[in-house]
């Protein structure tokens, strides 16, 4: 069979999988915290019928070869974690990072989870959680009784006991970091797990050592382009028409050879 069937089958298949990206993009444009997909791609394995370099008599080489390539794939999709716009809530529990670092998250099996949503609540027992119901880690808890819950810059958390007029100090929320972010493996949910990849994590004090400060009353908005998105499904789209097209181009070829050459 030709080989130019299959090496537009591979760019069909490779259009897919952007579209599917870019789909996934556009549906979370509204969710917080969310950090942009792109699909990375790498041109298949080269058959070399003529050797670049090669000697074409004793005293001269081939300038260049002939090399014929068998198509592209999909190897990866990095997450871009480029900072989202703040928008104001006035919720007192509506945290955002600004600038590096993740929240960390308590899994119920015991394991940690890592996210940028900050849209944070309370349980019956007075805990912050996240709104699946999953503790912040280190745990704040808010007596029944406090009022003017304040969060600093620097994640210390104080609030306002029993009408006193000193503020309590009720803890401090930290922030993590990874030296490659995009190796962090997401699980929906908003969250994020650490691996190999993105290597362990690092807390610390927001503010300090690289990491960003907390913004009280605000979330991080995605960081979703919707302009830049739609170029990209116009060009992907382009790209998967011009590939069905080879289809049909090379099916007509083998067609006239298979209706006149008998």
């Amino acid at each position: 069979m030709h080989p130019a069937l299959w090496v537009s089958k591979t760019g069909l298949s490779a259009q897919d999988t952007n579209m599917s990206t870019i789909s996934n993009n556009l549906a979370n444009v509204n969710t917080t915290g969310f950090k942009r997909d792109h699909a990375v791609f790498q041109d298949l394995l080269y058959q070399v019928n003529r050797q670049p370099g090669g000697l074409s008599s004793q005293n001269s080489e081939l300038p260049s070869g002939v090399q014929l390539g068998t198509g592209v794939r999909v190897v990866g999709t990095t997450k871009q974690f480029s900072q989202g716009n703040l928008q104001v809530t006035e919720q007192p529990l509506d945290i955002a990072v600004n600038g590096r670092g993740f929240f960390q998250v308590l899994l119920p099996d015991g394991t940690m989870a890592y996210t940028r949503d900050g849209q944070f609540q309370l349980n019956s027992n007075g805990d912050v959680v996240t709104p699946d119901g999953y503790l912040l880690e280190p745990n704040i808890t808010i007596p029944e009784d406090a009022t003017s819950i304040t969060i600093g810059r620097d994640g210390t958390v104080t609030a306002v006991i029993n009408n006193d007029a000193a503020p309590a100090n009720l803890g401090e929320i930290t922030l993590v970091n990874f030296i490659n972010p995009q190796g962090l493996q997401a699980m929906g949910n908003n969250l994020y797990r650490a691996t190999n990849a993105s290597g362990d994590p690092a807390e610390g004090e927001a503010g300090i050592a690289g990491l960003g400060t907390i913004e009280q009353g605000m979330t991080e908005a995605s960081n979703v382009e919707v302009v830049e998105e739609l170029v990209n499904m116009i060009t992907t789209q382009r790209a998967y028409e011009m590939n069905s097209k080879v289809v049909s181009t090379t099916d007509q070829m083998l067609q006239f050879i298979t209706n006149n050459i008998g």
